[in-house]
């Protein structure tokens, strides 16, 4: 059976996080993914890229997308003992838009100082993930020794935060 999590708390471990693996779908159905940085801002993830890449070009194809956010987990002065990573995964809806005319705080936050480089930024975009349905995450919100269980590791959370 799988832990019972608080949306927020989800929403805290993304927050906290920087990576992750984008799922996508090109144009003749074959699943890619590609790691990428993101940012949030209002529970969505914001990712920057250039306006002919690929993965841009098959989001503005099809906008179902999944996100796995990779969360590294270390024992304490015993660095060498492996311990797999956590992990929140979760459906989403993906749309690509123009970073020209884009919130300027947003765009700081996601291409840093190019942002203030108009001709940089007229050959980029931004792709807004939408989180939908459930957060399924494993080994968030447990101890460490309990991730060894994988029934007890396993979670889910609605995405929409409880007001």
């Amino acid at each position: 059976m799988a832990l019972k999590l608080q949306s927020q708390t989800v929403w805290e471990e993304i927050e906290q996080e920087l990576f992750c693996v984008l799922g996508m779908v090109n144009a003749a159905g074959e699943a890619r993914t590609v790691g990428v940085v993101y940012l949030v801002q209002d529970h969505k993830l914001y990712i920057g890229t250039g306006r002919k890449t690929w993965k841009a070009r098959h989001i503005a194809a099809n906008p179902a997308v999944s996100i796995t956010i990779p969360i590294p987990k270390r024992v304490p002065f015993l660095p060498w003992i492996k311990i797999p990573q956590a992990t929140i995964t979760f459906p989403g809806r993906a749309r690509v838009f123009p970073a020209k005319g884009a919130d300027p705080q947003l765009l700081q936050g996601v291409f840093r100082h190019y942002a203030d480089d108009p001709e940089f930024m007229q050959d980029n975009c931004l792709i807004e993930v939408t989180p939908q349905g459930e957060f399924l995450t494993y080994g968030v919100g447990i101890p460490l020794m309990q991730m060894r269980h994988p029934e007890q590791a396993r979670g889910r959370a609605p995405v929409s935060v409880e007001e």
